[in-house]
């Protein structure tokens, strides 16, 4: 070799590392996105098994967090819609308290008075009757099973948009006789599932001409045994005044009509009567059927932690392995960053596989839970979004130590690891 000449990959003296003595800078190879996964990927094909229970604490994290999420987004569609159908233009009266802090009554003329108010569409009334309805006359009278015996008007039904199960409404002619229809939950109490069987009300026997279906609206209404105005009050000594009075108007004017409703029902003390909406309960449900969205969320997002610590310590195990390849791979010209990024790449790939069955089996959880009940399937896709960013999130900072540690290891301490 003759002097003045440098072997090739030398550098001369004089000449600054990195630098050819032409004057040209040696530059490392770059890997592109496509080979960063492909190496990525590799290392997970390498130990299946591994990976998988790796996934699966991330899969389980997500996957509880896209259940809950979407489960308390069916139900509350389930409400919603739920409420658009029974409206929510339903109006009820109840007494309240007199001044000195005792019981007040709804005057005689209540319900002819609110029938006057011009937006009112339908009106109608039930009193509390003082008399427990039982199967039969060998049951104790303290055994109520909870059901109340109310008077009722019959034009009730109507006015709750209620349905008639078995049987029919009283009438003209069953009002002022011994005839009384049940709601849907008194006659499960009381174990009837047909009409024309008798039942003990009062000291005397009733006859069952009907039992109402489900009403969301007026749960006291299935909770009831109900007999016409006048049978009550001849039959069962019933005083006449009404304890509750239903309404109906327009959407337009239920707040028209709720604030005259207390001066139209008792003139002298407007303060006694309270006016409240039904419609506003399944409302509040509604809102508060996420109220405990917040804690499962919190129970998802520990499981995915679980997760992600799972997948930091499969890929610090995989580090303490392959010591041998990254010295091989930095011996044959890797950077440090390459090293890092393939690391990083393993972790996100790992996490994302977790990612994905997660995803997929909440929403499959989330489908069969809303098909059993007979909910429509919501699932948001905020929600799925922010499973996806979870899992992103998840993969870096597991993988972000275990890949600057394989990336400081030099590469003959590598290459002479066992």
């Amino acid at each position: 070799m003759s002097p003045g000449r440098t072997r090739p990959g030398r550098t001369s003296p004089g000449t600054s590392p990195g630098r050819r003595r032409d004057g040209e800078r040696l530059t490392p190879g770059r890997l592109s996105p496509g080979d960063v996964a492909r190496a990525g990927a590799a290392g997970l094909r390498a130990r299946p098994a591994r990976v998988v229970l790796s996934a699966l604490g991330v899969a389980i994290g997500i996957a509880t967090m896209i259940a809950v999420i979407g489960i308390s987004s069916s139900s509350r569609e389930q409400l919603l819609r739920r409420l658009d159908r029974l409206g929510t233009n339903l109006l009820t009266v109840t007494p309240g308290r007199t001044m000195f802090g005792e019981d007040a009554k709804l005057p005689l003329t209540a319900l002819p008075m609110v029938r006057r108010i011009r937006p009112v569409r339908a009106a109608a009334a039930t009193g509390a009757v003082e008399a427990t309805v039982r199967r039969t006359n060998h049951i104790p009278e303290a055994v109520t099973g909870g059901i109340a015996v109310q008077a009722a008007d019959t034009g009730l039904l109507a006015t709750l948009e209620g349905a008639v199960a078995r049987g029919t409404w009283l009438n003209a002619a069953t009002e002022r006789g011994p005839a009384v229809v049940l709601g849907a939950e008194a006659a499960r109490r009381l174990g009837l599932a047909r009409t024309g069987v008798q039942v003990w009300m009062g000291g005397r026997w009733f006859t069952v001409v009907g039992i109402l279906g489900e009403m969301p609206l007026a749960p006291e209404i299935e909770r009831s045994a109900l007999v016409g105005f006048p049978a009550a009050a001849k039959l069962l000594g019933f005083d006449g005044h009404p304890t509750t009075i239903y309404e109906r108007s327009s959407d337009a004017t239920v707040e028209q009509v709720r604030a005259v409703l207390p001066r139209t029902v008792n003139p002298e003390g407007p303060e006694e009567v309270e006016v409240s909406r039904p419609s506003d309960a399944l409302a509040a449900k509604a809102a508060a059927a996420g109220a405990f969205t917040g804690l499962l969320l919190g129970l998802g997002a520990v499981a995915l932690l679980v997760g992600g610590v799972g997948v930091a310590n499969t890929m610090v195990i995989s580090v303490l392995e392959r010591r041998r390849e990254i010295g091989l791979r930095r011996s044959l010209g890797a950077t440090r960053g390459q090293v890092r990024l393939q690391f990083l790449a393993e972790s996100l790939l790992l996490s994302a596989l977790g990612g994905v069955a997660g995803a997929v089996l909440g929403t499959l959880a989330t489908a069969g839970y809303a098909l059993a009940r007979g909910w429509p399937l919501v699932v948001p896709p905020w929600a799925v979004g922010g499973a996806v960013v979870a899992t992103l999130v998840v993969g870096t900072l597991a993988g972000l130590y275990p890949a600057v540690r394989a990336a400081r290891l030099p590469p003959t301490v590598a290459l002479a690891a066992p």
